[in-house]
C-alpha cells in the first residue's frame, strides 16, 4: 500500500510566552520566561505559588460573552489557536471537501477549571443538585472542544479526543497524521489544549511532589538538565497544526512548514508516573519513528526533549537518547522549551512540534534556559543550546512527549525543501 505524504500546513499557537505563533516564536528565540505568581486564586495554603499563566489573553477576540460562558477556558484556547492556523493555512473552505477534514485535539484533565468551580458551587449550595448548570457536563468533557471546533467550521470528517497525560496532543497528532497516510482523510486540525492553572490542578500536582517549590526564585524554577532542578512548573494553552496530504497542499499551492515523516509510540509498562531509569520507552519511541521514516539515527539534527525539569524524567530521556544516539548525541542540538513555556500538559507536545517545525524552517533552535550547573550525569559535551539560541541549518529533528501511565510519543518531522 502506498502511504501519503503529510505536511503541516497551518499552525497556531496560544502560550504563557506569546498568543499567537509569531510571539511564541519569538520569546523562544529570545529566552523569555512564562513563569510568575499565581494571580488567579489564593495560593496561602499552597507549597507551590507559580505558574506559567497566559498574558493577556481575551476570549471575547474570538467568541461572544455568551458563548464563552458555555464552554471551560481550554475549549477557549484552542478555539483561538484554531483560529489562527486556519487563518494561516489561507485555505477557502467553500472550496474544500470538508467530509474529508476532521479534527482531533488531545487534552489531559480537560475541563478542571469547571470542574473546582461546579463543586464549589455544588456545596456553596449545600449539595442541593437543583444548582448544577446545565453545562456543567459539556464543559468538563475532554472531547468537546473538538466537537465544538468541528461544529464552529463545519468539518465532518474524523472527530475525537484523546487523552494520554501529557502525550496527548502527541497522541492526536500522530492519530491525524495516521488517517492522511491511510488516505482515511485529507486535512486534519489537531495538536492540544490545557487548562490546568486551579486550585484542585495546582494541588493535586503538589500532592504527587511534581511541582517545584522554588517560590522565591520562580524564574529560574522550569531547568530542565540542571542537577539542582525540583520539579515542573505548570503551565496553559494550546497548539494546533493543519496536517494535509501533500499533493492536495501542493495543488492548492499551500505553504509547507514541513513534513511529518512518522511517530513512534511505546509504552514503559513499568510505573503510573515515573519511567524507567534507562528510558526504555523514550529509546523504544525514537528508533521506531526513525525506522518508520527509514532513516538512520545519524541523519537526526536535532531534539526537542520532553524535558519537564524532573529529577527522574529528565535523567531517564537522557539515558534513552544517550542509548539510541551514541557517539552521534553531541553532534546534534538538544533542547527543552520547556524551560520558557513551562509544561503545557496535555498541550505540550502540540506547542514543542509548533517549536520543532519553525527550527527546521527558520535554522534556528531556541535555547534552554536557566542552565546554571549540569546534571554530571548527563554528557557534558552534549549541545544542550545552554541559554542561548543556536543558529543551525538543519533537516530533521524529533519531538518528544511522554505521560503518565506510560505513554511515549515520538514526532519525527523533516524540512520541507
Amino acid at each position: 500500500m502506498n502511504l501519503k505524504r503529510v505536511v503541516i500546513t497551518g499552525l497556531g499557537a496560544v502560550t504563557p510566552i506569546g498568543n499567537n505563533v509569531s510571539d511564541y516564536w519569538n520569546s523562544l528565540l529570545t529566552g523569555v520566561n512564562g513563569a510568575n505568581l499565581i494571580t488567579r486564586f489564593d495560593t496561602e495554603l499552597y507549597k507551590t505559588k507559580f505558574a506559567c499563566e497566559l498574558k493577556g489573553f481575551d476570549v471575547l477576540d474570538y467568541l461572544d460573552n455568551k458563548e464563552a460562558r458555555k464552554m471551560d477556558p481550554c475549549s477557549h484556547y484552542a478555539i483561538a489557536a484554531t483560529a489562527e492556523a486556519i487563518a494561516d493555512s489561507q485555505l477557502d473552505l467553500s472550496k474544500t471537501d470538508l467530509e474529508r477534514f476532521g479534527v482531533i485535539l488531545g487534552t489531559g484533565i480537560g475541563g478542571i477549571i469547571s470542574v473546582s468551580a461546579g463543586f464549589h458551587d455544588f456545596f456553596a449550595q449545600d449539595k442541593n443538585p437543583r444548582f448544577i448548570s446545565p453545562f456543567f457536563i459539556p464543559k468538563v468533557l475532554g472531547d468537546i472542544t473538538a466537537g465544538i471546533i468541528s461544529i464552529k467550521y463545519g468539518l465532518k470528517g474524523p472527530n475525537y479526543a484523546t487523552t494520554s497525560a501529557c502525550a496527548s496532543s502527541g497522541n492526536a497528532i500522530a492519530d491525524a497524521f495516521h488517517l492522511i497516510q491511510l488516505g482515511k482523510a485529507t486535512m486534519m486540525l489537531t495538536g492540544g489544549t490545557e487548562a490546568p492553572i486551579v486550585d484542585l490542578g495546582l494541588g493535586g500536582f503538589i500532592a504527587m511532589h511534581a511541582l517545584s517549590t522554588r517560590n522565591d526564585d520562580y524564574l529560574t524554577a522550569s531547568r530542565p538538565f540542571d542537577k539542582d532542578r525540583d520539579g515542573f512548573v505548570m503551565g496553559e494553552g494550546a497548539g494546533v497544526l493543519l496536517l494535509e496530504e501533500y499533493e492536495n497542499a501542493r495543488a492548492r499551492g499551500a505553504k509547507i512548514y514541513a513534513e511529518l515523516l512518522a511517530v513512534g509510540l511505546t509504552a514503559d509498562a513499568f510505573h503510573i508516573t515515573s519511567p524507567p531509569a534507562n528510558g526504555e520507552g523514550a529509546y523504544n519511541s525514537m528508533k521506531l519513528a526513525i525506522v518508520d521514516a527509514q532513516l538512520n539515527t545519524t541523519d537526526i539534527d536535532h531534539i526537542n526533549t520532553h524535558g519537564t525539569s524532573t529529577p527522574a524524567g529528565d535523567i531517564a530521556e537522557c539515558n534513552a537518547i544517550a542509548n539510541l544516539f551514541g557517539e552521534h548525541a553531541p553532534k546534534m542540538v538538544i533542547n527543552s522549551t520547556k524551560s520558557m513555556t513551562g509544561h503545557l500538559l496535555g498541550a505540550a507536545a502540540a506547542v514543542e512540534a509548533i517549536a520543532t517545525i519553525l527550527a527546521l524552517k527558520e535554522g534556528v533552535i531556541p535555547p534552554t534556559i536557566n542552565q546554571f550547573n549540569r546534571d554530571p550525569a548527563i554528557n557534558p559535551n552534549w549541545n544542550l543550546a545552554d541559554n542561548k539560541a543556536v543558529k543551525r541549518d538543519i533537516n530533521t529533528a524529533i519531538c518528544n512527549s511522554f505521560g503518565f501511565g506510560g505513554h511515549n510519543v515520538s514526532m519525527l518531522f523533516k524540512k520541507f525543501i
